[in-house]
């Protein structure tokens, strides 16, 4: 297995293993299958060649994309000290391999590397007991739970606030 940042020559697999989060995990996402089905190539290599975050996705041993993470820089003046994991996947047939705790080690190496950054955020659903499991595992604290973050289909859905400090 490798892991690598994504660049544009990536864009094409990388929309069809986000679109396929999307559709398989709709409760574990802000954005829906629905909004990003249409979006262009073009703006999925805009997401990859992006200065503000970095897209790395685990490949198999055949070279096929398995999972993804990005870690997105804040801009604003306030807030660039800190950074954020988002879309986090792992297609099903590669889960309890270790490929999660890869992509969100190689987050936060990457973090470390970044002078600026001294905090790293993700948001997960409550009930993804083996997300929060791994994100603690590797130093993440929880630091709230909002209630009824998502709504999807009538039903709602809270989602847990976390965070590790990287830099004292």
């Amino acid at each position: 297995m490798e892991i690598r940042n994504l660049n544009t020559l990536d864009a094409r697999e990388y929309r069809k293993v986000r679109l396929e989060s999307l559709k398989k995990h709709p409760e574990s996402f802000g954005s829906s299958y629905e909004e990003e089905k249409d979006l262009s190539i073009k703006y999925f290599k805009d997401k990859l060649s992006s200065p503000e975050s970095f897209t790395f996705g685990a490949f198999d041993k055949h070279n096929e994309l398995i999972g993804i993470v990005t870690l997105k820089k804040e801009y604003l003046i306030k807030l660039r000290h800190r950074a954020n994991i988002t879309a986090m996947y792992v297609s099903p047939l590669s889960r309890k391999t270790g490929i999660g705790r890869k992509l969100i080690a190689t987050c936060i190496e990457k973090a470390k590397t970044l002078k600026e950054i001294e905090q790293i955020y993700l948001t997960v659903v409550t009930t993804n007991i083996a997300a929060k499991n791994l994100y603690s595992t590797l130093g993440f604290k929880s630091f709230s739970i909002e209630k009824r973050a998502l709504k999807l289909n009538n039903t709602y859905i809270d989602e847990e606030h976390m965070v590790l400090y990287i830099k004292q």
